[in-house]
Protein backbone atom coordinates (compact mmCIF):
# COMPACT_ATOMS: atom_id res chain seq x y z
CA UNK A 1 0.00 0.00 0.00
CA UNK A 2 1.44 3.65 -1.27
CA UNK A 3 0.81 6.38 1.06
CA UNK A 4 0.80 9.79 -1.09
CA UNK A 5 0.31 13.15 -0.67
CA UNK A 6 1.81 16.54 -0.30
CA UNK A 7 4.30 17.57 2.26
CA UNK A 8 2.64 17.74 5.95
CA UNK A 9 -0.42 15.87 4.67
CA UNK A 10 0.62 13.35 7.30
CA UNK A 11 2.15 10.62 6.12
CA UNK A 12 5.08 10.56 8.11
CA UNK A 13 3.17 11.01 11.24
CA UNK A 14 0.66 7.65 9.86
CA UNK A 15 3.62 6.00 9.63
CA UNK A 16 5.25 6.83 13.32
CA UNK A 17 1.48 5.66 14.98
CA UNK A 18 1.38 2.65 13.55
CA UNK A 19 4.88 1.95 15.15
CA UNK A 20 3.93 3.82 18.27
CA UNK A 21 7.18 5.89 17.95
CA UNK A 22 4.46 8.17 18.96
CA UNK A 23 1.03 7.67 20.93
CA UNK A 24 -2.71 8.80 19.27
CA UNK A 25 -4.26 11.37 21.13
CA UNK A 26 -7.49 9.33 19.93
CA UNK A 27 -8.58 6.60 17.74
CA UNK A 28 -8.25 2.60 17.35
CA UNK A 29 -5.49 0.68 16.09
CA UNK A 30 -6.18 -3.08 15.64
CA UNK A 31 -4.00 -5.82 14.10
CA UNK A 32 -5.73 -8.99 13.34
CA UNK A 33 -8.64 -8.39 15.95
CA UNK A 34 -5.95 -7.42 18.66
CA UNK A 35 -5.94 -3.70 20.29
CA UNK A 36 -2.07 -2.68 19.26
CA UNK A 37 -3.17 0.67 21.29
CA UNK A 38 -2.90 -1.27 24.82
CA UNK A 39 0.07 -1.02 27.33
CA UNK A 40 0.86 -3.69 28.41
CA UNK A 41 3.93 -5.75 27.70
CA UNK A 42 2.58 -8.82 25.66
CA UNK A 43 1.18 -6.15 23.28
CA UNK A 44 4.04 -4.09 23.01
CA UNK A 45 6.32 -6.68 22.37
CA UNK A 46 3.87 -8.30 19.96
CA UNK A 47 3.80 -4.78 18.33
CA UNK A 48 7.45 -4.73 17.84
CA UNK A 49 7.54 -7.94 16.13
CA UNK A 50 4.76 -7.21 13.88
CA UNK A 51 5.55 -4.05 12.60
CA UNK A 52 8.92 -2.49 11.72
CA UNK A 53 10.35 0.85 9.93
CA UNK A 54 12.72 1.92 7.68
CA UNK A 55 13.13 5.43 7.87
CA UNK A 56 13.95 8.01 5.18
CA UNK A 57 17.77 9.22 6.35
CA UNK A 58 19.83 6.42 6.34
CA UNK A 59 23.04 8.66 7.64
CA UNK A 60 20.84 9.41 11.12
CA UNK A 61 19.39 6.02 11.24
CA UNK A 62 21.85 4.07 12.45
CA UNK A 63 23.64 4.56 15.64
CA UNK A 64 27.46 5.51 14.33
CA UNK A 65 28.43 4.35 17.37
CA UNK A 66 27.75 0.81 17.07
CA UNK A 67 28.92 -2.00 14.99
CA UNK A 68 26.70 -3.11 11.97
CA UNK A 69 26.43 -6.69 14.26
CA UNK A 70 25.06 -5.00 17.15
CA UNK A 71 22.51 -2.83 15.54
CA UNK A 72 21.48 -5.75 13.66
CA UNK A 73 21.59 -8.27 16.61
CA UNK A 74 19.52 -5.36 19.17
CA UNK A 75 15.84 -6.57 18.07
CA UNK A 76 16.94 -10.06 18.75
CA UNK A 77 18.49 -9.05 22.03
CA UNK A 78 15.57 -7.21 23.24
CA UNK A 79 12.89 -9.61 21.94
CA UNK A 80 13.95 -13.18 21.92
CA UNK A 81 15.96 -15.29 24.04
CA UNK A 82 18.32 -16.82 21.52
CA UNK A 83 22.00 -17.17 22.49
CA UNK A 84 24.84 -14.80 21.30
CA UNK A 85 25.84 -17.73 18.79
CA UNK A 86 22.27 -17.96 17.30
CA UNK A 87 21.70 -14.07 17.22
CA UNK A 88 24.82 -14.07 15.07
CA UNK A 89 23.95 -16.98 12.68
CA UNK A 90 20.15 -14.93 11.81
CA UNK A 91 22.11 -11.47 11.64
CA UNK A 92 24.76 -13.16 9.28
CA UNK A 93 21.97 -14.89 7.14
CA UNK A 94 20.30 -11.41 6.80
CA UNK A 95 22.98 -9.65 5.63
CA UNK A 96 23.51 -12.09 3.26
CA UNK A 97 19.96 -12.25 2.10
CA UNK A 98 19.78 -7.95 1.81
CA UNK A 99 22.98 -7.89 0.10
CA UNK A 100 25.78 -7.36 2.84
CA UNK A 101 29.00 -9.63 2.92
CA UNK A 102 29.66 -11.28 6.27
CA UNK A 103 33.22 -9.16 7.19
CA UNK A 104 30.61 -6.18 7.42
CA UNK A 105 29.46 -7.23 11.09
CA UNK A 106 32.27 -6.03 12.49
CA UNK A 107 32.10 -2.12 10.72
CA UNK A 108 30.43 0.79 11.78
CA UNK A 109 27.89 3.16 9.43
CA UNK A 110 29.96 5.19 8.52
CA UNK A 111 31.95 2.80 6.26
CA UNK A 112 29.39 2.53 4.37
CA UNK A 113 27.48 4.23 1.41
CA UNK A 114 23.78 5.52 1.93
CA UNK A 115 22.37 2.41 -0.64
CA UNK A 116 24.38 0.14 1.57
CA UNK A 117 23.12 1.53 5.14
CA UNK A 118 19.83 1.34 3.90
CA UNK A 119 20.15 -2.10 3.33
CA UNK A 120 21.54 -2.59 6.81
CA UNK A 121 18.36 -0.62 7.95
CA UNK A 122 15.82 -3.15 5.71
CA UNK A 123 18.04 -5.94 7.76
CA UNK A 124 17.50 -4.53 10.69
CA UNK A 125 13.34 -4.11 9.61
CA UNK A 126 13.61 -7.96 8.96
CA UNK A 127 15.44 -9.49 11.27
CA UNK A 128 12.05 -10.15 13.36
CA UNK A 129 10.02 -11.38 10.58
CA UNK A 130 7.67 -9.12 10.50
CA UNK A 131 3.89 -8.93 9.12
CA UNK A 132 4.46 -5.31 7.97
CA UNK A 133 7.01 -2.83 7.17
CA UNK A 134 6.84 1.61 6.90
CA UNK A 135 8.67 2.51 4.34
CA UNK A 136 8.62 5.92 5.14
CA UNK A 137 10.36 7.94 2.51
CA UNK A 138 12.67 5.16 2.27
CA UNK A 139 14.36 5.56 -1.00
CA UNK A 140 14.15 9.29 -1.40
CA UNK A 141 17.74 10.57 0.23
CA UNK A 142 19.59 8.13 -2.50
CA UNK A 143 20.50 8.78 -6.26
CA UNK A 144 18.38 7.21 -8.78
CA UNK A 145 20.89 4.66 -9.61
CA UNK A 146 20.67 3.11 -6.07
CA UNK A 147 17.06 3.74 -5.48
CA UNK A 148 16.63 1.11 -8.30
CA UNK A 149 18.41 -1.56 -6.63
CA UNK A 150 16.87 -0.84 -3.36
CA UNK A 151 13.43 -1.12 -5.23
CA UNK A 152 14.56 -4.13 -6.47
CA UNK A 153 15.91 -5.92 -3.09
CA UNK A 154 12.14 -4.69 -1.62
CA UNK A 155 10.36 -6.42 -4.25
CA UNK A 156 12.82 -9.46 -4.04
CA UNK A 157 12.11 -9.66 -0.53
CA UNK A 158 8.67 -9.28 -0.44
CA UNK A 159 8.38 -12.64 -2.99
CA UNK A 160 10.66 -13.93 -0.64
CA UNK A 161 9.32 -13.38 2.90
CA UNK A 162 5.58 -12.18 2.42
CA UNK A 163 6.06 -9.34 4.21
CA UNK A 164 3.74 -6.28 3.76
CA UNK A 165 4.99 -3.00 2.88
CA UNK A 166 3.20 0.81 3.70
CA UNK A 167 5.09 2.59 1.10
CA UNK A 168 5.22 6.45 1.99
CA UNK A 169 6.84 8.42 -0.76
CA UNK A 170 6.26 11.75 -2.58
CA UNK A 171 6.98 10.05 -6.01
CA UNK A 172 3.90 9.30 -7.71
CA UNK A 173 5.41 6.98 -10.78
CA UNK A 174 7.13 4.73 -8.49
CA UNK A 175 4.37 4.06 -6.34
CA UNK A 176 1.93 3.66 -8.92
CA UNK A 177 5.13 1.08 -10.37
CA UNK A 178 5.56 -0.82 -7.09
CA UNK A 179 2.25 -1.17 -5.20
CA UNK A 180 -0.98 -2.70 -5.24
CA UNK A 181 -2.87 0.03 -3.68
CA UNK A 182 -2.74 3.66 -3.86
CA UNK A 183 -4.36 6.02 -0.78
CA UNK A 184 -4.61 9.45 -1.43
CA UNK A 185 -3.91 11.52 1.80
CA UNK A 186 -4.94 15.34 2.06
CA UNK A 187 -4.64 16.88 5.68
CA UNK A 188 -4.40 13.12 7.79
CA UNK A 189 -7.84 12.22 5.53
CA UNK A 190 -7.62 9.59 2.92
CA UNK A 191 -9.35 11.19 -0.02
CA UNK A 192 -9.26 8.15 -2.05
CA UNK A 193 -7.86 4.06 -2.52
CA UNK A 194 -6.97 3.43 -6.22
CA UNK A 195 -4.79 0.55 -7.79
CA UNK A 196 -3.95 2.70 -10.92
CA UNK A 197 -3.10 7.11 -10.55
CA UNK A 198 -4.66 6.47 -14.38
CA UNK A 199 -7.62 5.72 -12.21
CA UNK A 200 -7.40 8.93 -9.97
CA UNK A 201 -11.53 10.43 -9.58
CA UNK A 202 -10.81 12.68 -6.64
CA UNK A 203 -10.15 15.99 -7.57
CA UNK A 204 -7.37 16.52 -5.01
CA UNK A 205 -5.62 13.20 -6.87
CA UNK A 206 -6.00 14.29 -10.27
CA UNK A 207 -4.68 17.81 -8.92
CA UNK A 208 -1.41 16.26 -7.12
CA UNK A 209 -0.92 14.58 -10.53
CA UNK A 210 -1.28 17.62 -12.76
CA UNK A 211 1.25 19.28 -10.22
CA UNK A 212 3.43 16.26 -11.03
CA UNK A 213 3.60 14.47 -14.36
CA UNK A 214 1.46 12.79 -16.72
CA UNK A 215 1.21 9.11 -16.50
CA UNK A 216 0.39 7.83 -20.64
CA UNK A 217 -0.08 4.03 -21.44
CA UNK A 218 -0.32 2.28 -18.27
CA UNK A 219 2.31 1.45 -15.29
CA UNK A 220 5.41 0.36 -17.23
CA UNK A 221 5.34 2.97 -19.61
CA UNK A 222 7.03 5.02 -16.58
CA UNK A 223 9.27 2.61 -15.64
CA UNK A 224 10.67 -0.22 -17.51
CA UNK A 225 9.32 -3.25 -17.10
CA UNK A 226 12.93 -5.22 -16.27
CA UNK A 227 13.43 -2.80 -13.39
CA UNK A 228 12.07 -5.73 -10.86
CA UNK A 229 13.31 -8.68 -13.44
Amino acid sequence: LAVVGESGCGKSTLGRLLTMIEEPTEGELYYNGQNFLENDHETKALRRQKIQIVFQNPYASLNPRKKIGTILEEPLVINTNLSAKERKEKVLAMMAKVGLRAEFYNRYPHMFSGGQRQRIAIARALVLKPKLIICDEATSALDMSVQKTIIELLSRLQKETGVAYLFICHDLALANLFCDTIAVMKKGVIHETIHDLNEAKDPYSRKLLACTFTIREGKNKVFPESLFA
